[in-house]
């Protein structure tokens, strides 16, 4: 059995005073609090049981670490649980919103862990094989490998805007490498905060799998604990100060966190299909969404009206009105429409043309209608800020090379969305940026391949996850040098005069 270090226990326990009050600072300007449902409020965690959670975590794990039985079976278990109870989720995820599309939670909730879940079992016996690796000749005949060994307790802070997703998805990569989790999710989902701790109760022991629920209290308090990995997803504000309480312990990190993407559509590209797609990434979800696209660089003035035209004939084709449109996703609390509704307010009074798209705009129904703000110079605050909501800023350019220069001007984003059938100019793209990743002529779908990792660069992540880039994250690679009875080396001690042929031998 093992237990905490007195180092890092201290270091813990210091860090978590200072942590409660910039993670709640942080947190308190960015999500606003929603009222908890009564009768759905999750059981808060107090914050004297994190430590010893930890701590029983970690020694069961060191008792008993997963194999890859256990492992897979894990994963099987998750699955059919998650599987089975989908139609709960949807309406548990739809109820915290206040309204959701259930398609829409189906699909971002539901079947995106279910396909990580499969290629995490269908690739798992070969990701935890031991890989050899050369020596070279100066070292035969010894040999090497380089395995990918478990790091112990993964935690996990997920957000609210996709809450089973950004929950499951990073604690199952967790489990098929090997490791025990303890989850936070938000406070601003309690209903589903609620749904997780059944559904992995179900699944886990709790001395494998815990839930730990609260506020930004014990948010902070849970970053400041020496977990072996930690992984974040939230806003850059809040990550910046997960990232400074888990400094302390040199807890190991995967922040994934947001920045404003932006989309540049070439002058070649037809805008009703740049306006169906931008459509499909910015208001899924209403827009809450870390790699929504968050701006519009259109290169070229003339198709501006053609653009806004464009958009808002797909609210009218996906949404009617939005009176009625069961498919449209409410913004998740008051506070967060209030701080949208600011957005316009702000552009208006800076002389802005500000859009709606639909009549449609219910503050009492959190339905907040999709918008465009044309021409927003960066003193607006559309354009200091994650949107994170349904509204688009266009602002026209007048080359790609003027694209380029912006974005690189400004924090390097956690996707990018050029939309051109030149592939010359789309290498340009690529070539001179640099995003957390890239989906061509669409947007947002990258984060579904598997293959592919996730992750931004400094102010929009750090690190990866998802697949193979997800275990390897949450492992460590573990390299072992196998020394057979005899061997060279054993010649390399003083007196080196004895051996001096033998050492000129080796170093030319």
């Amino acid at each position: 059995m093992t237990t905490f270090p007195h180092a890092a226990t201290t270091a813990a326990n210091a860090a978590i005073t200072a942590a409660n009050a910039a993670i709640t600072a942080a947190t308190a300007g960015s999500e606003p609090a929603a009222a908890a449902p009564s009768g759905h409020v999750p059981r808060d965690t107090q914050m004297a049981d994190l430590a010893p959670t930890l701590e029983r975590l970690r020694q069961a794990w060191q008792a008993r670490k997963p194999d890859y039985a256990q492992r897979r079976d894990d994963l099987r278990r998750l699955r059919d649980a998650l599987k089975r109870r989908l139609p709960e989720m949807a309406d548990t995820v739809a109820a915290d919103f206040g309204h959701r599309s259930r398609h829409e939670s189906l699909i971002a909730d539901g079947m995106t862990v279910l396909n990580e879940i499969d290629h995490l079992a269908s690739h798992l016996r070969r990701w935890m094989k031991p890989k050899r690796v050369g020596v070279g000749w100066r070292f035969w005949p010894a040999r090497a490998e380089v395995r990918q060994a478990p790091v112990g307790v993964v935690g996990v802070i997920s957000p609210w805007n996709y809450p089973v997703n950004l929950a499951l998805i990073p604690l199952a990569t967790a489990i098929a490498a090997g490791n025990h989790v303890y989850l936070k999710p938000s406070e601003h989902t309690p209903r589903t905060t609620e749904f997780l701790r059944s559904l992995l109760a179900e699944v886990f022991p709790l001395e494998r799998v815990t839930v730990a629920a609260g506020g930004a209290d014990v948010a902070a308090a849970f970053a400041a604990l020496p977990f072996d990995h930690l992984v974040f997803t939230g806003s850059t504000a809040v990550g910046r100060k997960v990232m400074a309480a888990a400094a302390p312990n040199l807890t190991p990190l995967t922040l994934e966190l947001g920045g404003k993407s932006p989309a540049i559509v070439c002058d070649d590209y037809p805008v009703e299909q740049a306006a169906a797609r931008l459509a499909t990434g910015k208001w899924f979800n209403g827009g809450q969404t870390c790699i929504a696209p968050d701006y519009v660089l259109l290169v070229g003035r003339s198709r501006r009206d053609a653009l806004v035209q464009a958009l808002r004939d797909q609210v009218a084709a996906r949404y009617g009105d939005l009176s009625d449109a069961g498919d449209y996703t409410r913004i998740i609390n008051d506070g967060q429409f209030a701080r949208l509704d600011g957005y316009l307010d702000d552009a208006r009074q800076r002389g802005l043309e500000v859009i709606p798209l639909a009549a449609a705009h219910d503050r009492a129904q959190r339905l907040f209608a999709p918008a465009v703000v044309l021409e927003p110079g960066d003193d607006a605050k559309v354009m200091q800020d994650e949107i994170f909501g349904p509204i688009l800023p266009i602002r026209t350019v007048g080359s790609l090379d003027e694209a380029l220069a912006y974005i690189n001007a400004h924090d390097r984003p956690l996707a990018l969305y050029p939309f051109s059938h030149d592939r010359d100019r789309v290498e340009k793209i690529l070539q001179n940026t640099l995003a957390g990743g890239v989906t061509v002529n669409d947007t947002v779908l990258h984060f579904g391949i598997n293959a592919l990792p996730f992750g931004g660069v400094g102010p929009s992540g750090m690190g990866a996850y998802h697949g193979r880039a997800g275990f390897d994250a949450m492992s460590k690679a573990l390299p072992v040098l196998w020394q057979p009875r005899r061997a060279g080396s054993d010649l390399l001690k003083p007196p080196y005069s004895k051996v001096a042929r033998f050492i000129d031998f080796i170093i030319r």
